[in-house]
């Protein structure tokens, strides 16, 4: 089982940029996918980006695609989302997840095999 925990969620400017990250726990991390989902107010929880597990297979939405990247290390057990040039739209809740395989994670969020908690970010126009 992996156990996640996010962290560098807060408030920012419209064109400004953010770092989440999200540290695991669990054994079996090093093999796992992980990645980022949102949720925005009255939405519903739409998929963000993957990485694989060499951090070398990546997939984004469309709506972050050129703004938003990610990474992982996988001597610190973290993964991170870096987001430049929010836009308002881009307010939500993020989760991280994690699953043993990096495909098809936006038409299966619910049978991903562990969540963190969330952390908001706040995109102020």
């Amino acid at each position: 089982q992996v156990q996640l925990v996010e962290s560098g969620g807060g408030l920012v400017q419209a064109g400004g940029s953010l770092r989440l990250s999200c540290v695991a726990s669990g054994r079996t991390f090093s093999s796992y996918a992980m990645g980022w989902f949102r949720q925005a107010p009255g939405k519903e929880r739409e998929f963000v980006a993957v990485i694989g597990w060499n951090g070398v297979i990546t997939y984004f939405a469309d709506s972050v695609k050129g703004r938003f990247t990610i990474s992982r290390d996988k001597a610190k057990n973290m993964v991170y989302l870096q987001m430049n040039s929010l836009k308002p739209e881009d307010t939500a809740v993020y989760y991280c997840a994690a699953d043993p395989v990096y495909r098809d994670w936006g038409n299966r969020p619910n049978a991903l095999n562990a969540w963190g908690q969330g952390t908001l970010v706040t995109v102020s126009s």
